[in-house]
């Protein structure tokens, strides 16, 4: 994923309205007024939250007769996905090389307690 999308991405998920949008629009497709009844704002201003979601590739619009559906184009978040799991490698490697490091310093300790 090139670096300018990736932060379009995150830019775009660092809204919890647009990740309420997001979850909204992962159980199916949604007209932008389905989409704006959970919210207390205007439709001008949920239409701006799909403007970024958009433009960072997250939905798409389509066009049926006047209905314009949103749905979810979830390619960006598997690349997300991809680009974090890197750092929960990392994570999980650190907790093993910790973990085995305490089970060596209990093995160490004497039978009656730890030595003084």
């Amino acid at each position: 994923m090139p670096p300018d999308q990736l932060d379009a991405t995150f830019a775009a998920l660092a809204d919890p309205t647009r990740r309420a949008i997001l979850a909204r629009l992962a159980s199916g497709e949604a007209s932008v007024n389905e989409l704006a009844q959970p919210f207390a704002m205007s439709l001008p201003a949920v239409s701006k939250h799909l403007k970024v979601l958009e433009r960072a590739g997250l939905i798409s619009r389509g066009r049926e007769a006047q209905w314009r559906p949103c749905r979810l184009e979830a390619g960006p978040l598997k690349e997300v996905s991809d680009w974090v799991e890197n750092y929960r490698r990392f994570w999980d490697d650190s907790f093993d090389r910790l973990g085995d490091y305490l089970h060596e310093l209990q093995t160490r300790e004497k039978p009656d307690g730890p030595s003084k």
